[in-house]
């Protein structure tokens, strides 16, 4: 096996992007931790642990960190999800483990979950621990993970602790898919998201950077290896479709964030406006307004009921000076050869729910920078030739273990689920992981 790639050695660093994107949430010191960890109620049957998606035992290990076992603690959030510390970081915590909290029932302030577990995970980590637990006996089998995320990572922990050689696949220099491009600064630093990685790799799992998988390499994996991952992601955003896209200055979210956060750009233009109204467009606003841009819109066709981001992020966003335009579309993109200004339309639902343009004159709104956030298009057709069924470009498999309709391929993540939170790839990719194993050992059960 090969000597495990240092990727943390590799992540850039800039730090004036450290300085614009300082922790949304601080870290809690061991006083703070303790105190907090002994509010929490240790419920039995806790709806915490019911309404995270990798169901770690949440009392247990804040109970840990209540009597001082800090190894203890971090054992237990890992044991369930390998990616503890990024879902520290980047779980809507508000609408799941902390939005579950029985504190709420009494009107009291719920346990601070997700502060506490990355207080657990730092703590290894400053202690210079490894990984507590280690690869299981080697079984001879292999398995090709293609795609570097959250869904993969888990995958390839659990496979690994299976005894199951694991090599991962990823079309970008660094591994973590949207753990390390894709997430606001202030939530999930890129350097964080790839000191996990490189204490994944402990357990033995091979990564192969900058390794672009076509159907031609895919077919070559499926020949070499016992069982094939996906954790593909989705594809691009969505374009608009109307005139002057063509211009400078247009971007999409996901390639805008992964900019600065790899130190590409380090600033923003005075005037930006960003085309819908989810929580990657909502990062993508607060961060040109940290990225020094003076005016910063969101614009949405709807209004702020049918907003797919949370109302927290919502409320984040207003704090931080974005500006909302709601019930208006993009008609029109005008400049010479950069651009200078969307023309907008108003709308207006009509009875049967659908939207049509009111009466009145189109205005235009200045910007010197375009920001796309209007939905990813999938990319898994070709996968069709693999006997791989597909309902609108996303891979069908069972739920209960990540198997697709062609049995030496399993699944998981925004490929299969259309794009949900980090800690559903997590839970994705381990159930994938378990079911391989299962399937695996069936396979081979009378040889």
């Amino acid at each position: 096996m090969s000597k495990p790639t240092k990727f943390f050695e590799q992540a850039p660093v800039s730090p004036e992007i450290a300085a614009r994107f300082p922790d949304l949430h601080p870290a809690f010191d061991e006083v703070a931790a303790v105190t907090e960890a002994n509010r929490c109620l240790y419920c039995f049957d806790a709806p915490c642990t019911g309404a995270c998606p990798t169901h770690i035992d949440v009392p247990k290990f804040i109970k840990k960190i209540a009597s001082g076992n800090l190894e203890g603690s971090a054992k237990t959030i890992l044991d369930a999800n390998i990616l503890g510390a990024s879902c520290a970081r980047a779980c809507p915590v508000d609408v799941l483990c902390e939005g579950a909290c029985v504190m709420q029932r009494y009107n009291k302030q719920p346990i601070a979950i997700a502060r506490l577990q990355r207080f657990a995970m730092e703590s290894l980590y400053a202690n210079g621990e490894q990984l507590p637990f280690t690869p299981g006996e080697d079984t001879g089998w292999s398995a090709a993970l293609i795609g570097g995320g959250p869904a993969s990572l888990a995958c390839a922990a659990e496979l690994r602790r299976r005894g199951i050689r694991t090599e991962i696949f990823d079309a970008r220099p660094l591994p973590g898919g949207l753990n390390t491009y894709g997430i606001a600064e202030y939530k999930l630093p890129l350097v964080e998201s790839v000191r996990e990685i490189d204490m994944l790799a402990q357990l033995g799992v091979e990564f192969h950077p900058n390794a672009t998988v076509d159907a031609k390499k895919l077919a070559d994996l499926e020949r070499s290896h016992d069982v094939v991952f996906l954790g593909v992601g989705l594809g691009g955003i969505h374009q608009l479709g109307i005139s002057g896209e063509q211009l400078a200055g247009i971007t999409n979210a996901l390639d805008y964030i992964a900019a600065y956060k790899s130190g590409q750009i380090t600033s923003a233009p005075e005037r930006v406006g960003v085309i819908g109204a989810g929580n990657t467009a909502i990062d993508a606003a607060n961060a040109s307004i940290r990225l020094g841009a003076r005016e910063v819109h969101i614009i949405y066709r709807r209004g702020l009921e049918q907003m797919s981001a949370f109302a927290f992020e919502y409320e984040h966003a207003k704090q931080e000076g974005v500006k909302f335009l709601w019930h208006v579309k993009a008609v029109n993109i005008h400049g010479m050869e950069r651009v200078e200004a969307l023309e907008l339309v108003e709308l207006e639902a009509t009875h049967d729910g659908s939207l049509v343009q009111k009466e009145g004159e189109n205005f235009t709104l200045p910007v010197d920078l375009i920001v796309l956030a209007i939905g990813q298009s999938t990319h898994a057709e070709f996968l069709g030739s693999h006997g791989i069924n597909l309902e609108r470009g996303r891979i069908l498999i069972d739920r209960a273990t990540g198997q697709t309709s062609n049995p030496k391929y399993f699944a998981g993540g925004d490929c299969v689920n259309g794009g949900r939170e980090v800690v559903d790839a997590v839970a994705d990719g381990k159930r994938a992981g378990i079911g391989i194993a299962a399937w695996l050992e069936g396979q081979h059960a009378d040889s």
